[in-house]
């Protein structure tokens, strides 16, 4: 069987035509809106992408400073740690010193003490000490008798002090009578073996000057025993005793 031709002309609804129209018009619009979306996504991100860079940026030296402050404060806590430990250093190695200066001294005192010398026969007066008494006149005498380690006997006695110095320009002596307690008007009394320490307080008045000191150590039964000592040598703890005048030192 013979196939047909195809027919020359094709009848087509006006219908059709429209909606292909429509269609056409539909995908354009559409692709215009994602070309505008993209654009203004575009534009969007072009500035505020500096803006988020920016707050990256500032959260960065915020920690950066916080960390910053952080290790000052630690800096600034171990300072005053260490500021701390040296002072009680410091306070220790100042009493540490003193003491060593203590031993030194009773080493001293103990070493001449049990020496043999010729010179340590019989009674000594061995250290002569003064301290002001705070807000007063007063003043704390310490006298250091010791005798030879050859006595078998113990030694007894009193110490009476004098005190030498200038009043309205003239050189005048106070005797013990002036300036001890009236418990003690006989003098400072003693009694030991080897060496012994004796206490007093003497008062001096307003108006004198005084520049050294004379002791006399009266043992029961032997002669008496005189030193002279400046008083600035007594005040500072370098003592030296003579049987002779000192030259006068300043209180």
């Amino acid at each position: 069987m013979a196939s047909r031709p195809p027919p020359r002309f094709v009848v087509r609804k006006q219908d059709d035509m429209g909606n292909r129209q429509r269609r056409l018009w539909f995908g354009l619009a559409w692709l215009g809106s994602l070309l505008l979306t993209g654009l203004v996504v575009g534009l969007l991100a072009r500035h505020t992408a500096p803006a988020a860079v920016d707050q990256r940026q500032l959260r960065t030296l915020r920690a950066q400073i916080d960390d910053l402050q952080q290790q000052l404060v630690n800096l600034q806590r171990s300072d005053q740690v260490n500021d701390v430990a040296t002072r009680s250093l410091r306070g220790t190695l100042a009493q540490r010193e003193e003491e060593i200066n203590g031993l030194r001294a009773d080493l001293g005192f103990y070493s001449r003490l049990v020496g043999g010398d010729a010179q340590r026969e019989g009674l000594k007066l061995q250290e002569v000490k003064l301290q002001p008494i705070a807000g007063s006149r007063g003043w704390n005498l310490t006298l250091s008798l010791t005798q030879s380690t050859r006595r078998d006997d113990a030694m007894t006695g009193n110490a009476l002090v004098s005190v030498e110095g200038l009043r309205a320009n003239k050189v005048v002596q106070l005797d013990w009578s002036a300036l001890g307690d009236a418990a003690q008007k006989d003098g400072l009394p003693f009694h030991f073996m080897y060496f012994q320490q004796l206490h007093g307080t003497i008062v001096l008045p307003a108006d004198f000057r005084p520049t050294r000191l004379r002791i006399s150590i009266q043992p029961a039964g032997d002669e008496p025993v005189t030193r002279t000592v400046a008083w600035g040598d007594a005040l500072s703890g370098n003592i030296t005793t003579t049987a002779h005048g000192d030259p006068d030192a300043q209180p």
